[in-house]
């Protein structure tokens, strides 16, 4: 797609660079639904800012719109027909931003900050589902402001995915509460995170054959991913890998940094991580072998998304506070980066 270009400056990996990035951390980042014919991209900040662009067909990014909300974002979410965009803040409410008229409302409030937010196209029913801070899922028709339905969580929210006919939703005492979709939500299942430290997020994977949710991937701040199955056929398909640890130092000390994202390829199934170690790496689950690690960079990797067809990976790189105040450094600027994937992430030939 966009190989040949000239990459980024001051990217070791030659990734391409998107133009006015945010002025603060990339605290959510997706790629436009199938049902339009461009691409766009979009993040949320900690600057309180939800920003827009166009991706056209050289990597060239074109920056669309922006808008603002009351607290810094804190997730974003695409509506499935490609119009709008619904975006989660700390100042405790979900807006949902109009593309073609520029102008948001609110369509969702809760107690606390608004930690997640993912549009549901059921076959029956549409709806937003919002989980917070205030330790409950909700689910919304966005012309209501009272919610359809409301879910209390064991603790907070602190990662979340959907992909119908499954919901997840990872909180704070590492609890998973897996819900259903189908008809309404329910929720079926609650597990403990096989990890042993804090969840920093998750994302469901389908089955390579009948193509459905079957399982989902968490990350937590200990430099390990877990792969789990909802219904495992053998408990040994459930396993965890170590990963954003670096080469051992002298000393013989090893360094082990926080999972900030994951992202499955929506074409092969394999997985991408990014990590406050500063680097991201492809892998295949299946294979249970890493396919790809890049080069790092001097500041931590927060987020990273799929274009719809597999084609591009958009990773944000910016301060995310693992190494506390003390290491913030304004002068660094934070920055979005373009890279043509497809080919790195095909798995493995068995």
């Amino acid at each position: 797609m966009f190989n040949q270009l000239a990459g980024a400056q001051g990217n070791p990996n030659k990734d391409l660079e998107v133009t006015s990035p945010p002025d603060d951390t990339v605290s959510a980042l997706e790629f436009s639904p199938p049902s339009l014919p461009q691409t766009f991209l979009v993040s949320g900040s900690w600057d309180c800012r939800v920003r827009c662009w166009e991706v056209e067909a050289s990597g060239k990014t074109v920056p669309k719109a922006v808008q603002t909300m009351d607290g810094p974002i804190l997730d974003v979410a695409w509506h499935d027909d490609g119009s709008k965009i619904f975006m989660a803040s700390t100042d405790k409410s979900v807006k949902c931003w109009d593309l073609a008229s520029n102008q948001s409302i609110q369509v969702a409030a809760h107690e606390a900050p608004v930690k997640t937010c993912h549009w549901i196209k059921a076959p029956n029913y549409t709806c937003l589902m919002t989980a917070s801070w205030d330790k409950t899922l909700k689910f919304w028709d966005t012309r209501s402001a009272v919610p359809i339905m409301n879910m209390n969580l064991s603790e907070r929210c602190y990662c979340a995915d959907v992909d119908y006919p499954l919901a997840v939703v990872g909180t704070a005492d590492r609890g998973i509460c897996l819900y259903t979709l189908e008809g309404k939500p329910a929720e079926f299942k609650r597990v403990e995170s096989p990890l042993k430290h804090q969840l920093r997020c998750i994302a469901i994977f389908r089955d390579k054959k009948s193509k459905q949710p079957t399982g989902f991937a968490l990350g937590s701040v200990e430099g390990r991913v877990a792969i789990q199955y909802v219904n495992p056929a053998n408990p040994k398909d459930n396993f965890t890998f170590k990963c954003h640890r670096p080469p051992a130092t002298t000393g013989g000390y090893q360094d082990i940094y926080a999972v900030n994202d994951i992202a499955f390829h929506p074409a092969h199934g394999t997985l991408a991580t990014v990590g406050s170690d500063g680097s991201f790496s492809f892998w295949d689950k299946d294979a249970r072998t890493r396919l790809k690690s890049s080069e790092m960079l001097d500041q931590p990797l927060t987020k990273c998304a799929f274009n719809h067809n597999g084609q591009i990976f958009a990773y944000a790189v910016g301060y995310d506070w693992s190494k506390g105040h003390e290491h913030f450094n304004p002068a660094k600027k934070n920055f979005i980066y373009l890279r043509a994937c497809y080919d790195d992430l095909k798995p493995r030939s068995t």
